[in-house]
């Protein structure tokens, strides 16, 4: 076999990845790479028949093979129409109806996916940007960057993002498209830093939510913005933060929060620990937690949404991926299960195609679908005057 064919089959193996889950870390970001760049990837394994004609028989099975990888790459795009077409009607009956904040003169999506946004990029006009911050202690100054934009006619909702990162790594400068295209539709969004485990054990992380949503109620005039008006934004770990901060919230400022491939039952995530080959989910939660179950029979209930949520709990929109390598899809169906016992508003858009960080990818499937869920339902639970009993 030549080094085209050798190629074509290495690229075949990989493009399973677009349809089952990764079984080491990197694979997993390749997945990442299949799943929401998928005309990329179809377009690589084309690559060794670039130069010339098969000339072996090895060769034409090889060109069929490279065929194959092209339509399992491309199949993620296939997977997510059907849910692009349900998720209007999903958002609306789930949470209400409202025209999305246009404030700033930026339009909003009027579609969960365009495919000229897919292959030109979603268009937004620019926000401003600056880092401020918030809380310092002895030996500690933790920051935010706060996007807004440039006109609106009235102060702006606030939505608080807390990034992942395993609650050990991560920054606030991960995913500021979504920052920027927000801000840009009138929308204050503060991307936060926190403390880190294993320095810091929880709940220490949901106190430096705290203290920036104090932050921002105290200088709400002079940046614009509406401290009434605040939701929570959390990625994998900070969706942990980001529930548990929503559900202990004393005050009605907390409008909503989204949660994003995110550990909800604590006890579950131990319990049911995913590949250690690509995380040691057990030693992730031994150092945010301070150890393991056994010395903290409590510690761990209390850390779950699921055990927070309660009869007063923010409306909540969760978005997972179904083959999620690192944060099992089960947390999502549990905290829903919750919710509807409690009589909750709550959404949950599952991707079936979709791993672990799927809306890195800005324009891509999952990275439209949820800009788009976002912004519904951002325009909904902000909505002056309005409450969900």
């Amino acid at each position: 076999m030549t080094w085209r064919a050798w190629l074509s089959a290495l690229l075949f193996l990989l493009s399973f990845l677009a349809v089952f889950r990764a079984f080491v870390y990197p694979l997993w970001f390749i997945a990442l790479g299949i799943t929401e760049w998928p005309q990329v990837a179809a377009i690589l394994c084309t690559f060794p028949w670039w130069f010339g004609a098969p000339a072996t028989k090895g060769e034409v099975i090889a060109r069929c093979l490279s065929g194959l990888a092209v339509l399992l790459c491309l199949s993620p795009l296939g997977r997510m129409l059907p849910v692009a077409r349900q998720l209007p009607e999903g958002l609306h009956a789930a949470f209400g109806e409202a025209a999305p904040r246009s404030s700033a003169g930026a339009p909003y999506r009027r579609v969960p996916f365009s495919w000229a946004d897919f292959i030109l990029g979603i268009p937004s006009p620019p926000a401003r940007e600056e880092t401020l911050t918030y809380f310092t202690g002895p030996g500690l100054a933790l920051q935010m960057d706060l996007f807004r934009p440039f006109q609106t006619k009235e102060p702006s909702p606030v939505l608080i993002v807390v990034h992942g990162g395993s609650w050990q790594s991560g920054t606030r400068k991960e995913f500021a498209p979504l920052n920027r295209y927000l801000a840009a539709r009138g929308y204050a969004v503060a991307s936060i830093d926190y403390r880190l485990a294993p320095a810091v054990h929880f709940p220490g992380q949901t106190e430096d939510v705290q203290s920036a949503i104090v932050y921002l109620s105290s200088h709400a005039d002079e940046l614009g913005i509406d401290a009434s008006q605040i939701v929570l934004l959390g990625r994998s770990a900070g969706g942990q933060i980001a529930l548990w901060t929503a559900y202990h919230a004393s005050t009605g400022t907390i409008r909503g929060v989204v949660a994003l491939y995110s550990p909800a039952d604590m006890e579950f995530a131990y319990a049911v620990p995913g590949n250690p080959l690509i995380l040691n989910s057990r030693k992730v939660l031994e150092d945010y937690m301070g150890g393991p179950p056994s010395h903290f029979p409590d510690g761990y209930r209390g850390a779950s949404a699921l055990a927070a949520a309660g009869p007063v709990s923010p409306p909540t929109l969760m978005i997972h991926g179904l083959r999620d390598e690192l944060v099992w899809p089960n947390h999502d169906d549990h905290l829903s299960a919750r919710l509807k016992e409690l009589g909750r508003p709550y959404y949950y858009l599952s991707l079936p195609w979709a791993t672990h960080g799927c809306d890195y990818h800005f324009n891509g499937p999952s990275g439209q679908l949820t800009t788009y869920a976002i912004e519904q339902f951002l325009a909904v639970v902000t909505q002056k005057g309005e409450s969900h009993p």
